[in-house]
């Protein structure tokens, strides 16, 4: 119990710590809060300082905080913005899906006959890696994918997504934008003026007057979206659950957005920023490297191979449909690390009207992981 209290303190604390030392050490505003918020929790767990008790205590923390982010930064959004580009990010994300499975059959000519579940693991892969950790469980139980196998490729996915994450939100589009379309239109270079305030905003200007009121409000009304949404899991199975409660918490934090009152509160995208780091430090501490890489070496290399493997065939598909580098990068993220990264992805590239297409798709993802990973199966099981 103490040490779940000091490891909830500890994360619940970053944000404030991060954004003091970047004010009082110039220096440090190069670093991105959300890469330094990873960086504090992989060293929490690879350290030693935490251990595997605090799983739960971590989980339960992920959970919570990337439910309040998602209304609290969807608040702001303007869905005519939405309609205008969903189209172009579901284009992106069927690219994504089909990339991972073309990386499998690549893989298949290495791994196949040193991975003697092969099958089952692609399986796994193209389940998570179109959705999310609900397809991947949901496939495990659909293929009875053995336990200890099943918490080696999740192990590997935490740390291999989190590190492909911090590239997404560093260098990435630098990158890519190389060889794929950069959005250059007035219109997006309007939005990245307009939406300053989706920057890492300083924690105080959250409790400036006129805003902390208002704020509280945002939060409370946040609260009950994710109460509505979390209510919907005594209706429907455990593996479906997530997928329920982001859908509804999505659809109605897009439905008050519609309002223009609760649109036009100022700073909830900076305050579910605040969120997402919390997330991020927790999702970080879940990432343990000494477990992982002593744990089945293979399967780690493997899954590292799906992961880079199809982000690079992503790439490629993107360039030839002229998808650009924005778009491919908001729904690759989504397709590899699941809808609630989207929002993180989204800030880091300073798009915020990226934010509901590329959850709308990731959700396409979650609803079609399920059974893209049994026709993987089912097909390379023949190979």
């Amino acid at each position: 119990m103490a040490q779940a209290i000091l490891l909830s303190a500890a994360v619940f604390s970053f944000p404030i710590g991060i954004h003091f030392f970047r004010l009082t050490f110039p220096v440090l505003r190069k670093i991105n809060p959300i890469v330094a918020a990873y960086i504090f929790g992989l060293l929490l767990v690879n350290t030693g300082i935490i251990g595997d008790e605090a799983m739960p205590v971590l989980d339960t923390i992920a959970t919570i905080t990337v439910m309040l982010s998602i209304p609290l930064m969807l608040f702001s959004v303007n869905i005519k913005t939405w309609f205008r580009e969903s189209g172009k990010t579901g284009v992106a994300m069927g690219l994504a899906a089909l990339s991972i499975t073309i990386t499998l059959l690549l893989g298949s000519l290495i791994f196949k006959n040193i991975l003697p579940d092969f099958p089952r693991l692609s399986g796994m892969l193209v389940g998570v890696y179109t959705g999310g950790t609900p397809n991947l469980a949901a496939i495990r139980t659909a293929l009875s994918v053995p336990a200890d196998l099943y918490l080696a490729v999740h192990a590997s996915d935490i740390l291999l997504s989190a590190l492909y994450l911090m590239f997404i939100m560093t260098a990435a589009k630098k990158v890519f934008g190389r060889i794929m379309l950069v959005e250059t239109s007035e219109e997006i270079e309007m939005e990245k003026i307009e939406d300053t305030e989706q920057q890492f905003t300083p924690l105080k200007e959250l409790f400036s007057k006129g805003t902390v009121l208002p704020l509280m409000g945002a939060l409370g009304l946040a609260v009950l979206i994710f109460g509505i949404g979390g209510s919907f899991t005594l209706f429907v199975k455990s593996e479906s659950q997530t997928l329920v409660v982001i859908l509804v918490v999505t659809t109605l934090s897009l439905l008050a957005s519609n309002i223009e009152k609760i649109r036009n509160i100022p700073k909830t995208f900076a305050f579910g920023e605040y969120f997402i780091l919390v997330f991020s430090a927790a999702t970080g501490a879940m990432g343990n490297f000494s477990r992982i890489l002593s744990s089945t070496p293979t399967v780690f290399l493997f899954v590292g191979f799906a992961l880079i493997g199809s982000m690079l065939v992503h790439v490629i598909l993107c360039r030839i449909f002229k998808i650009d580098v924005d778009t491919m990068l908001i729904s690759s993220t989504a397709a590899i690390c699941s809808p609630p990264f989207v929002g993180v992805t989204a800030m880091s590239l300073k798009r915020p009207s990226l934010v509901a297409p590329g959850i709308t798709a990731g959700l396409m993802g979650y609803a079609l992981g399920n059974y893209l990973g049994v026709m993987v199966f089912k097909l390379f099981s023949y190979l």
